[in-house]
């Protein structure tokens, strides 16, 4: 398969001297003009925890050597989290006597359980280590960090001292907060401008679809009838692999060139008409995006640039700091859920790994 169409090359070629010029202004220290949140740090923990991006990056490097698919999975479950109402780890509390929690919402359904589970097992270590001093959203976004690394992405130094949030969003605010896999570029734009986040970071962060899978529920209204902006031979074979009324809702990649690698191909994809969602797709047809989809196509390197300042700039929305929130003892629940019973639990399941750690 042909990786760029001549309709695409042509496209190119016209975007080309527009593209050298921007190339020509990057500069590789601009995620470092980022601004750091009140409270947040580059240094937060380096004498109260200096051991804690190694705890994080060792346990990553064995979890996805048996499944690398776990990598997409902390990803998504980072983005998950700070689009509803800030990195606060809400996402991973379980609901209460008032009421489901944000895992229940449709959008979150789909979240993988081994995620949750990784990211509490991190906390463990982390709590062993150094006390109860690092939170959740902390973790969360140091997981999200070494998924895009170890995957091939770009590294990048993650502000830290986020505090976990005391209560979850309600199902009709997650809703209302993640785009959804059918909205188009004006919706995308519209809520993520919510967020502060512009049309660079808009598309830089939708790279994050390089890597991982999609339920073929979400795109089969692409394929029955067949979008007209979709790719022939691409949709025939997705329509082999999610056939319609089919009784299980499979799974495909989300990058068919290199699916499981943070590289730039998500873009190559969008190109030859190879994009799964309609919010994906789009943004190679609106004209507002096309040119940035092009430009991340040919340069992996301006995608990682600005893809990086995008999480930057999300991974601080809304963070709570100081003296807000808590540090949760379990990332799953708030500490005044957390009975005693649970913590001879987990004090016990801690003792356990500590003789093999």
């Amino acid at each position: 398969m042909a990786s760029i169409t001549s309709a695409s090359l042509c496209s190119l070629l016209f975007l080309l001297p527009f593209l050298l010029l921007q190339l020509s202004d990057l500069h590789v220290s601009e995620a470092q003009n980022v601004p750091i949140a009140k409270g947040l740090s580059l240094t937060f923990f380096d004498t109260t925890c200096p051991r804690l991006e190694s705890i994080v990056r060792k346990q990553l490097e064995k979890d996805f050597a048996e499944d690398i698919g776990q990598a997409a999975g902390l990803l998504r479950m980072h983005f998950h989290d700070c689009f509803v109402q800030g990195c606060d780890a809400s996402v991973l509390l379980d609901g209460s006597a008032s009421g489901p929690s944000e895992q229940k919402a449709p959008p979150n359904l789909s979240l993988r359980p081994q995620a949750f589970k990784i990211i509490d097992n991190i906390r463990r270590q982390v709590h062993r280590r150094c006390g109860a001093i690092v939170s959740c959203a902390d973790i969360t976004a140091l997981t999200a960090r070494d998924a895009v690394v170890l995957s091939g992405g770009p590294d990048y130094k993650v502000p830290l001292g986020r505090r976990d949030g005391l209560n979850f969003a309600t199902a009709q605010a997650t809703l209302d907060n993640l785009v959804g896999p059918s909205a188009n570029t004006t919706e995308v734009l519209r809520r993520l401008a919510r967020k502060n986040l512009d049309v660079t970071d808009t598309v830089a962060l939708s790279g994050a679809h390089t890597i991982g899978l999609s339920h073929c529920s979400s795109f089969t209204n692409r394929l029955y009838p067949q979008d007209p902006t979709m790719d022939q031979t691409f949709a025939k074979n997705l329509k082999t692999s999610c056939p319609q009324n089919a009784q299980v809702d499979a799974t495909v990649f989300q990058d068919i060139r290199t699916p499981n690698v943070f590289d730039n191909k998500y873009y190559v994809d969008l190109m030859n008409r190879q994009g799964l969602f309609t919010s994906d797709q789009d943004l190679y047809t609106d004209s507002r995006t096309r040119g940035i989809v092009t430009s991340f196509a040919v340069n992996q390197t301006l995608f990682f640039e600005k893809f990086v300042i995008g999480m930057l700039k999300m991974g601080q929305l809304n963070v709570l700091t100081g003296t807000q929130g808590e540090i949760r003892a379990n990332c799953s629940m708030r500490n005044s859920d957390n009975t005693l019973l649970s913590s001879v639990v987990d004090v016990a399941e801690e003792a356990g790994q500590l003789i093999g750690f």
